[in-house]
């Protein structure tokens, strides 16, 4: 059997899609990000308070160093748009399992850019890398199952709703229920057109 050995590959940067650059963060990005960052809406779904502005900077200056080589890793790109270059959001790939090649995809947004695709298209370009660059065998998301704008990106591109895991988290003593939507590297097809939205 091959040995598989996830290394960070010699990535290209900053990826391009019809419409956005995905690129690593930078420390002028900060105040951008915080800027979405801060938005109660945005921690709707993610089962946690808004943070405070010294838990986003330590965040922040924590991702510029990230590393991406044991289970629990995260690599992550921010999002802007190739017109004006603004930050739009960010993709993610998580190392869930390095000996079963498993990642875990994630997308954060600003609200301010919802409706226009731009969640699809850059999701489909770091799963694309997930595969191609990372060799992956299965990628994954896991989503609240009310977050319908989260769901039909990953609908829309066709990844397999797997399990539905009834009442698995709680906040503010509500329960949530939640989805898990997959990919294998043998079935995976890049969109042609990742922009529509329904």
């Amino acid at each position: 059997m091959e040995q598989y050995a996830m290394d960070m590959p010699e990535l290209s940067l900053p990826l391009t899609t019809e419409r956005l650059q995905l690129r690593p963060f930078a420390e002028g990005d900060f105040e951008s990000y915080a800027a979405y960052h801060s938005l109660p809406e945005l921690y709707r779904y993610l089962y946690s308070a808004v943070p405070t502005r010294k838990a986003l900077e330590e965040k922040f200056k924590g991702m510029l160093e990230a590393p991406f080589k044991n289970d629990g890793d995260v690599f992550r790109l921010a999002v802007v748009t190739r017109e004006d270059e603004t930050l739009a959001g960010q993709v993610t790939l998580k190392l869930a399992s390095k000996a079963a090649r498993q990642g875990e995809v994630g997308y954060i947004f600003n609200p301010a850019f919802a409706g226009k695709g731009y969640a699809t298209e850059a999701v489909a370009k770091i799963i694309n890398v997930g595969f191609s660059a990372f060799r992956f065998h299965r990628i994954f998301a896991r989503l609240d199952a009310a977050n319908k704008g989260s769901i039909g990106v990953v609908e829309r591109l066709r990844l397999r709703r797997e399990a539905h895991l009834r009442q698995n988290d709680q906040f503010d003593g509500v329960w949530g229920d939640e989805y898990i939507y997959a990919v294998l590297a043998s079935e995976w097809r890049e969109p042609t057109d990742q922009t529509a939205e329904p």
